[in-house]
């Protein structure tokens, strides 16, 4: 010890002894070779949950998801650093399974909550019973089903989202947190695509303004406000590829675009894996349904405001060897108590599992059987249903209401419709959009096709014909049946805004509860060549 030190030392202890007020001395507490001005954050991040409380799904051969287990994981990574902040990207409700969605999706926000969420930012699907049910399910407010309730403890932001009569926002664009002193900014964005992927009721009123303006200009703001570190919580994603690394995609042109005071973007809205840099923006998305969570810890300079380092996990829920968090479990068990009575309902028996997944050209077992009884309950011609609309696998054994409703959950009406030959075509060749690498194959009954990806993208479909063989013209007239969400040109299928005679009809989850019930027990569904790919290409 030298000298001077040793003085001090001194001192303090006199002082002590004196009941004297004592200032810490700065580096008796530094720890070796870490600059005390650095402090260490880590944000534990969510997409996409869309209610999925009870909901055990399947990563790598390995159960994962839940609620109680995915708040077991969180509660752990947070004890690894107590500078920890939660936060979310949109989609935590809508296309919700019955526990959360038959209670107004009020369960998923009370189990937010409970966990100690600290900020989010909209998607789409908050939006899927209008705006002004969305901010009652956030600020709170009483709903005929349930009652009051007492809305979201953190803030959500949604920067790009505007009344359409006024401009003026629904909620906050920005929301500032400070970590040991230490201020970070966090912008909220939805992707301006929202109306594409929402029915027209839905987005009534509001108005998506472009991602990259707003960000641009909420940076300025937190700018002027002293903020120098910068996350964007942006329900807009893509699709990294495994072996380069390199991602396509909506988010991968708004980080290029965006201020470069922003340091990191967590993603949503397209159900992939992202843990990349790209024009020095860390991007990071976790799937989807609780099944993985991100990790991101940076490392901010105190002085300066800034970030000097930053990186990302994405860590997957696996059940093996996890216990379930005890409170969100008994939160749990009480909402399923609140609905068993309606979800247990034995509707039928299914002879084997019928998944979503697709085969080489596109269509799946349960993709045909939902098509099916949509065509059975219309009485139509032909049938198209969009694949993003059938949210779950379908296991073997006893069906019951709740396993549709989960499959099946957004209420929409069946809506038939006429239709020619020649506008069939034109709608099958949408399923190729301009921009994107990732077809849309809509999931059909009565008719048959073949499409060529090789060939330009307006003109991939051929050979369309009845389910009878019988060749599909130009100018004849179909009866077709779609859900409502379609029939308005959802998903980018505006040819359906053209058919004629449109009439609406029954809830597309009643129209597969009564088809399954008249099927022959146990019941199936296999592929069965409907579509076929032929040639090269994607």
């Amino acid at each position: 010890m030298n000298k001077m030190r040793g003085k001090w030392l001194r001192i303090t202890v006199g002082a002590l002894l004196c009941g004297a007020l004592v200032v810490p001395i700065a580096y008796a507490n530094s720890e070796p070779g870490k600059p005390q001005r650095q402090v260490d954050v880590q944000l534990l991040g969510l997409n996409d949950f869309h209610g999925q409380l009870d909901i055990t799904r399947k990563v790598n051969g390995k159960e994962a998801g839940r609620a109680d287990y995915l708040a077991t994981y969180l509660k752990e990574r947070q004890k690894q650093n107590p500078n920890t902040l939660m936060v979310h990207s949109g989609d935590m409700v809508g296309a919700s399974p019955p526990v959360s969605a038959l209670m107004q999706d009020e369960p998923t926000i009370e189990f937010l909550n409970t966990v100690g969420f600290d900020v989010g930012t909209l998607g789409n699907h908050e939006f899927d019973e209008g705006y002004k049910e969305m901010l009652r399910l956030i600020k709170g407010g009483r709903h005929d089903a349930t009652g009051d309730f007492a809305g979201a403890d953190f803030p959500y932001l949604a920067a790009n989202v505007v009344k359409k009569k006024t401009g003026k926002r629904l909620l906050r664009g920005h929301v500032t947190k400070k970590v040991k002193g230490v201020p970070i900014g966090f912008i909220g964005v939805v992707t301006k695509d929202a109306p594409k992927a929402a029915t027209p009721t839905a987005v009534k009123g509001v108005k998506f303004l472009d991602e990259t303006k707003v960000i641009n200009r909420e940076v300025k703001k937190l700018k002027r406000e002293g903020v120098r570190s910068i996350v964007v919580l942006a329900h807009e994603g893509g699709f990294q590829d495994e072996k380069t690394g390199a991602i396509n995609g909506r988010i991968n042109d708004i980080a290029k675009k965006v201020n470069k005071d922003v340091d990191v973007i967590m993603a949503g809205h397209s159900h992939s894996n992202l843990n990349t840099t790209v024009n020095n923006k860390l991007i990071v998305q976790a799937n989807c349904y609780g099944t993985a969570f991100s990790d991101v810890d940076l490392t901010i300079d105190r002085r300066t405001g800034d970030i000097v380092k930053k990186k990302a996990n994405v860590v997957n829920t696996y059940h093996k060897g996890v216990t379930p968090d005890p409170k969100i479990a008994a939160l749990i068990k009480k909402y399923q108590d609140k609905v068993a009575p309606i979800i247990n309902k034995k509707v039928g028996e299914s002879a084997n599992e019928l998944t979503r997944t697709g085969s080489a050209a596109g269509e799946s077992q349960l993709g045909n059987l939902v098509a099916d009884a949509q065509r059975w309950k219309m009485k139509t011609d032909i049938s198209l249903m969009n694949p993003g609309g059938i949210r779950s696998d379908l296991n073997k054994g006893k069906v019951t209401w709740g396993d549709l409703y989960t499959i099946q959950p957004f209420n929409n009406n069946m809506v038939s419709m006429k239709l020619t030959g020649k506008q069939l075509k034109q709608l099958l060749n949408q399923q190729w959009p301009e921009g994107s690498n990732e077809p849309r194959i809509l999931q059909i009954s009565g008719f048959t096709y073949k499409y060529d990806p090789s060939r330009p993208a307006k003109d991939r479909v051929t050979d369309l014909k009845k389910a009878d063989g019988t060749p599909i013209t130009d100018d004849q007239t179909l009866t077709a049946s779609a859900n409502a969400f379609l029939s308005a040109g959802g998903d980018g299928f505006t040819v359906f805004k053209d058919a004629k005679d449109k009439v609406v009809g029954p809830v597309d989850l009643d129209a597969l509860v009564d088809y399954i019930k008249q099927l022959p027990q146990p019941f199936t569904a296999k592929i069965d060549g409907r579509i076929q790919k032929v040639g090269k290409g994607k």
